[in-house]
């Protein structure tokens, strides 16, 4: 691995993804990607006592949908990247403690998926690990309570608002050829415009994502038609059009390259406000749908841009504003066997 320009790591060995795992909910059960989830429940304890469990549970059957594609048991794994939107990111810690591998806990809010994969590639690229398992996850009911207000209030929510994706996303990468590619990932920076309102994630976090895209691209000497799509985790649609705005003051137009996970795991009749958001929106929309098209050769180059505010209640109550973070990784397609 080398540091290209400022923020890309370049990865010189070949990394591949070596097979993915998805569960969710109901409502993402019946949006347009429903069809494509591994495993989906009809309702939003998934079998479970209560919230967190079950959001546990979405994140240990996406890991085991993962394992078994490969025929892989847990002892195969080396380590385990992971973490989730509670507080001491419980879901990630306990479904560790029943796995059993060498863990490593992350934070990075809706950015997770996308920094579980970057660092797990860097230790397989260093000689850390031989095949490494990345996982993260939300609940609308277990982040709605923690971060805003619990659901069964039934508070009101503006138009800005989000809906968090109860779902969870888990990926084995390795250096075992296979049919999508990992080439480079971008680490993004922490990036505070002063927007307070928690409601409003979509206009916290574009920031974050336009300067992830903007490093990645000067620092690969690339522009936005080098990607067949630039995807971004959970803008929405109040962020997507603001991360378009900031990119075009630097000379960098998306166009119609671009698009949004939480604009694509929903429809707009499903009653989600500006758009899906949480850590298992960019996991499921990229593990599910992405990698598929990638596989089938309808994309072949793909830059996905997780995007997180790194924001707690207390210090919301305390009227702080959100600082955001975005990291990049570069998908591509591979010839198996040929790579």
């Amino acid at each position: 691995m080398k540091l290209t320009g400022k923020q890309t790591w370049e990865f010189e060995n070949p990394l591949f993804v070596n097979s993915s795992g998805t569960a969710v909910g109901p409502k993402e059960k019946e949006g347009p990607l429903g069809h494509l989830f591994d495993k989906s429940y009809d309702e939003m304890h998934c079998n479970q006592k209560n919230w967190e469990m079950a959001e546990r549970k979405l994140m240990e059957d996406a890991v085991q949908s993962a394992l078994s594609k490969q025929n892989l048991k847990k002892e195969d794994i080396d380590i385990f990247l992971a973490g989730d939107l509670l507080n001491q990111n419980v879901t990630a810690n306990y479904v560790a403690r029943h796995l059993k591998i060498p863990f490593l806990c992350l934070f990075g809010a809706c950015s997770t998926s996308m920094e579980s994969i970057a660092i797990s590639s860097a230790l397989i690229d260093g000689g850390f690990a031989k095949r490494a398992l990345a996982a993260t996850s939300s609940h609308n009911a277990t982040a709605e309570r923690q971060f805003r207000y619990p659901t069964e209030y039934g508070g009101q929510k503006p138009g800005t608002a989000t809906s968090t994706v109860t779902g969870s996303g888990a990926v084995v990468l390795s250096q075992q050829p296979g049919g999508i590619k990992i080439t480079s990932a971008t680490v993004g920076r922490v990036i505070d415009l002063g927007i307070t309102d928690s409601q409003d994630m979509g206009s916290a976090m574009a920031p974050a994502a336009a300067d992830t895209i903007k490093q990645h691209l000067e620092d690969l000497g690339r522009t936005p038609d080098d990607y067949d799509l630039i995807l971004t985790g959970d803008l929405s649609g109040v962020g997507s059009p603001i991360l378009k705005d900031l990119l075009k003051e630097e000379g960098i137009n998306v166009g119609t390259k671009h698009n949004d996970c939480g604009l694509m795991i929903y429809t707009p009749d499903q009653q989600v406000f500006a758009g899906g958001s949480g850590c298992a929106c960019s996991a499921v929309v990229t593990f599910a749908h992405i990698f598929k098209e990638i596989e089938a050769g309808r994309l072949n180059r793909v830059l996905v841009v997780a995007t997180g505010a790194l924001l707690s209640p207390t210090i919301i109550q305390q009227k702080e504003s959100i600082p955001c973070i975005a990291h990049g990784v570069v998908f591509e397609r591979a010839e198996r066997g040929n790579a």
